[in-house]
């Protein structure tokens, strides 16, 4: 069974999360930054990091990116409408935000909506969930949800930046609380919680 662990990265205190699969592999969701420290932990623990999946292409969730794959060598993945995120200080908010560049980031492979990234014992079943940006995505592994910074917990993410919608960020929030099941919410901010807990709490499932 994958054993997922979550860290804390970047000056926005990103969930970064590793997911460590039963060959010694690992998949990392949002490297927001602490590259050496992620690093340090696959060391550790003897993984090799083979592929980075991005939620969307904010400087805060992918800051730590280009680092970590000059080091490992994995494959990341973005969804196509957030590619140019990557290599764009305007875009990506790091001129926005902090006023200086990220290491860019130009190797990549883009997702669509209903794609699936395997890895050994992991199938990543690719949900696109515009609203926080046009390209933000989750990633549905199992009973887990890596929900990014479209949903929270008790809250959501913000629409206010360039690409941000409100009715379609509320569709996304629709389309995650009509899912069969139950899930761990693992989202990119804050603390983690549960779907049927967010369905039944949060305003914005209501």
């Amino acid at each position: 069974m994958a054993q997922i662990t979550k860290w804390m990265v970047g000056a926005l205190a990103v969930n970064c999360y590793v997911i460590a699969t039963e060959k010694k592999h690992a998949v990392a969701v949002d490297v927001g930054g602490d590259a050496q420290k992620i690093l340090q932990y696959l060391n550790d623990n003897n993984l090799q990091l083979t592929k980075i999946l991005l939620t969307h292409g904010h400087y805060d969730h992918m800051g730590g990116v280009a680092a970590l794959q000059a080091a490992t060598g994995a494959t990341v993945y973005i969804h196509e409408a957030d590619a140019p995120m990557l290599s764009d200080d305007e875009l990506n908010l790091a001129q926005w935000i902090v006023g200086h560049s990220v290491s860019p980031v130009t190797d990549y492979k883009v997702l669509q909506d209903g794609d699936e990234i395997v890895q050994d014992e992991c199938t990543f079943h690719v949900l696109h969930t515009p609203g926080h940006t046009k390209g933000s995505v989750c990633y549905q592994l199992e009973h887990t949800l890596f929900t990014g910074d479209t949903l929270f917990r008790l809250s959501r993410g913000r629409t206010d930046f360039p690409g941000g919608n409100d009715d379609k960020l509320y569709a996304s929030l629709q389309r995650l609380k009509q899912l069969d099941g139950e899930y761990d919410v693992l989202p990119g901010h804050n603390e983690t919680s549960t779907l049927s807990y967010e369905r039944q709490h949060n305003p914005n499932l209501r």
